[in-house]
């Protein structure tokens, strides 16, 4: 494959990646190959290619006869996403902080600090800080693992992120009709515990603050996804 090739192919990904994540296309929702061309201006090579990358993440279906769609969400598959999630962030955390440097503590306060301004001056009527929040978001949480040393493991916690996040970014935009909750607290006693080198309270602390966050979507979306089944 010539480096256009994959240049356009991962192009294609990136942007149909986003748009899932996002929720401009809906679960489920069929993803046709001229539609998409149309869309994002990008031939049909590409596009297959990145569809079937997709498919591979999780987050496109494709069956025959009926080709490619949006991966369907589900209450059982965001508990089980987030279950996975803790199950397997708390041990790639175990060994950031067996292993974790200067650098790494450094990775950790400043993401911290990014998430705490970005927080501060998001709005749920501006897409645009929203998207940045969560950006700000996913960037402390893998700062947490960064040092764990394992490529693998860091590729499993990715897949896992974007599986999640699909759930998190309605709750954003209502964020402020959600339920009371300190999300900077829960953070800065997660980034204090690492820091000190306190597996147990670390990892307690992570597996709590997922398992919360899965309750709370939960709770948020059972109505509409049990009306969509």
């Amino acid at each position: 494959m010539s480096k256009t090739a994959k240049s356009m192919g991962e192009q294609a990904h990136a942007m149909l990646r986003h748009q899932i994540i996002s929720g401009a296309f809906a679960p489920e929702q069929p993803l046709r190959l001229a539609q998409l061309q149309e869309r994002f201006g990008v031939g049909f090579s590409p596009l297959r290619e990145a569809l079937t990358r997709l498919t591979a993440e999780g987050l496109v279906t494709s069956e025959p006869m009926r080709g490619f769609r949006v991966a369907p969400l589900s209450l059982e598959d965001l508990r089980d996403t987030m279950e996975t999630r803790a199950f397997v962030e708390t041990e790639a955390l175990r060994r950031s902080i067996r292993r974790g440097d200067d650098d790494w503590e450094a990775r950790i306060v400043s993401s911290l600090h990014a998430l705490g301004r970005q927080f501060e001056r998001s709005s749920p009527d501006q897409p645009e800080s929203l998207a940045a929040l969560e950006e700000r978001h996913r960037d402390f949480h893998f700062a947490l693992v960064s040092a764990s040393g394992s490529r693998r493991l860091e590729q499993i916690i990715d897949s896992l992120y974007v599986g999640s996040v699909r759930y998190r970014m309605p709750s954003l935009s209502n964020r402020h009709s959600a339920p009371a909750r300190d999300l900077m607290a829960e953070h800065g006693a997660i980034a204090d515990a690492a820091l000190a080198r306190d597996e147990a309270l670390a990892t307690r602390l992570l597996a709590e603050h997922y398992h919360l966050t899965a309750e709370m979507l939960s709770q948020a979306q059972a109505a509409p996804l049990d009306r969509a089944v």
